[in-house]
Order: structure tokens, then C-alpha cells, then sequence
């Protein structure tokens, strides 16, 4: 579609097709010459109306109900709408609202389609005209990652498996999971997959603002601070001073007492480090599963 009338893009969505959202989101921002938020309820503010407004909405299935309820109230206010999804709800919807559908197949639940989530949103804007062609990234990306998967796959020895090793660290502590600037999309992920996959607590936090309130709290309950990990999540793509703030929280964490570590991600490009500190953070959850001797993949507590 020619999107270069627009000038608001409301990404709505919930779980992981909204962190792949904004992992897009975070690609593309420094490209993208109007404004491009994710919504994560099923209301939008008044101000996404009118033609020159576009709603994306994002869902696996084409059941989650707050993409479609932000859908339907964005076509009853005159505003442009469009879907990604794998058919459901959502495509009927969307398309008798007389908007685009980009319809993917991808038979596995919605934790494991989160190259479908970043990089679907990514070509639709670059067919607008809004960002450059991301081809030649992602194709990095892809490289990145099979490159990546080598040693963090099921085969690889825990001697030489990173993904097994941190997951030892992350048994029968809480997990605080630290990022900034581009990183930030990837540290909700690493938390969403620990509690999918690994049925465990973790939580995260986006920097800078961590320093400007979050990290005061580092003293009580003294007794449990030892049963912390922090992992700070870093790519070179930050700014200079997002990576220096990521070394002062954890300098500060480390001086506090709490255990703490760190990812990088890899390849060419924002797009490839985020996907692979991702892809990471995946095997990660799936070896803390095995090692709680849970069975990764079904979430019964969020389908009663």
C-alpha cells in the first residue's frame, strides 16, 4: 500500500506479536519520518482518526481481542487499517473494513513467530516508502542466526553451549533482565519466554529510566539478594551512552551484591542483534525448562 499521506502509524497488538512490534519498531524509527507507536490495549487515543491515520494490527491467530477491538473502533473513526495474521477474526474484520491483509502460514503458537512479527511489519513500511528495504538485512540476520544456532542447539555440549549455561544461573532465582535503546523490545522477550517456555518469574526493566528510579531499590530485602540474576542485554548499535549507562546499572548491581551477566547480540546489523540476542534468550528458556523438567510448550494458565 502507499502509505506516504500517513502521518501516524498505530502498531496494535498483545504478547509476542506486539514485542515483535516493537523489535520492528526499533528498526525502523531511525528511518521513519512519522511517528510509529504500539498500542498494547484494545482502545486507541482520539487521536488515531481520519484517513492519515493507518492502524496495524497484529495477531498470530486472528483471536487476540485487543488488536481487533482496536481495529474496529480505528475503522469506525475513519482511520486507514491494516492486519498481519495467519487468517481468523482479525482477516474478516480487517477486510470488511475495506483494509489490507498480509496473511503468513506458520503453524506453531505465537512465541515461535516472532521473525514473522519484526519482520513482516518491516516489509510493509518499506513498500510504503517509509524506510529503506530491510532485504539485505534480514537476509544478515538469517546468516546470523544459523551461525548462532550451531552452538546453542540441543547437541552442543554444556562445555560449549552458552544458552545451557546460563540457564543454570537462571534456576531457582529471580531474573531481572536489563535493556536499553534497541535492546529494550528484546529484554521483554527474554521475560515473556521465561515465563512461556521455562514456567518460571523473571521480570525486566528499560533504561535509562532504571536509573532515574528503579535501581534506588537495590538494599531490602537484604536476605534475598543473592537469589538475583541480573543480565544486562548490549549491542554495539546503542548510542554511547546507552552503553555506558547499561555498564553503570550493572556496576551498580554487582557492588550491591547481585549476581549478573551479560548477552551481545550478533551479525551486521540492529536487526540481526536484536533477533539473535533473541534467538538466544529462547534456548535459554527452553534449557531452564529442561532443567525444571517441565514441558515447554503448553501454557495452561493463560487457556483456562
Amino acid at each position: 500500500p502507499n502509505l506516504s499521506d500517513l502521518t501516524h502509524i498505530a502498531v496494535c497488538g498483545a504478547g509476542a506479536m506486539a514485542t515483535g512490534a516493537a523489535v520492528a519498531a526499533s528498526v525502523a524509527n531511525p528511518h521513519c519520518g512519522i511517528p510509529l507507536t504500539l498500542h498494547r490495549t484494545d482502545t486507541l487515543p482520539a487521536w488515531v482518526a481520519g484517513p492519515q491515520a493507518l492502524v496495524l494490527a497484529r495477531s498470530h491467530t486472528g483471536h487476540d481481542p485487543e488488536p481487533l477491538a482496536a481495529l474496529t473502533q480505528a475503522a469506525e473513526h475513519g482511520a486507514r487499517v491494516a492486519a498481519i495474521t495467519t487468517g481468523g477474526p482479525l482477516a474478516e474484520a480487517c477486510t470488511q473494513a475495506g483494509g489490507v491483509v498480509w496473511a503468513y502460514a506458520h503453524g506453531g503458537p505465537a512465541s515461535t513467530a516472532l521473525a514473522f512479527a519484526a519482520a513482516l511489519p518491516l516489509a510493509l513500511l518499506s513498500r510504503g516508502g517509509l524506510i529503506p528495504n530491510p532485504a539485505d538485512d534480514i537476509a544478515g540476520a538469517v546468516q546470523a542466526l544459523r551461525g548462532q544456532q550451531q552452538r546453542l542447539r540441543a547437541e552442543s555440549p554444556v562445555t560449549r553451549n552458552p544458552a545451557k549455561r546460563m540457564a543454570g544461573q537462571f534456576m531457582d532465582r529471580n531474573v531481572l533482565l536489563f535493556g536499553s535503546g534497541f535492546m529494550a523490545p528484546v529484554a521483554r522477550r527474554w521475560r515473556e519466554q521465561a515465563a512461556a517456555m521455562g514456567k518460571a518469574w523473571a521480570q525486566f526493566e528499560e533504561l535509562p529510566d532504571a536509573l532515574h528510579a528503579g535501581l534506588a531499590g537495590l538494599q531490602y530485602p537484604e536476605a534475598l539478594i543473592p537469589k538475583f540474576m541480573a543480565l544486562f542485554l548490549e549491542t554495539e548499535f546503542d548510542s554511547p551512552q546507552d552503553q555506558q549507562r547499561l555498564q553503570d546499572a550493572r556496576l551498580l548491581m554487582m557492588t550491591s551484591g547481585f549476581n549478573t551477566d551479560s548477552v551481545r547480540g550478533v551479525g551486521p546489523s540492529p536487526l540481526a542483534q536484536l533477533l539473535t540476542a533473541a534467538h538466544y534468550g529462547d534456548y535459554v528458556s527452553y534449557y531452564l525448562a529442561m532443567a525444571y523438567e517441565t514441558d515447554p510448550a503448553p501454557v495452561e494458565v493463560l487457556e483456562r
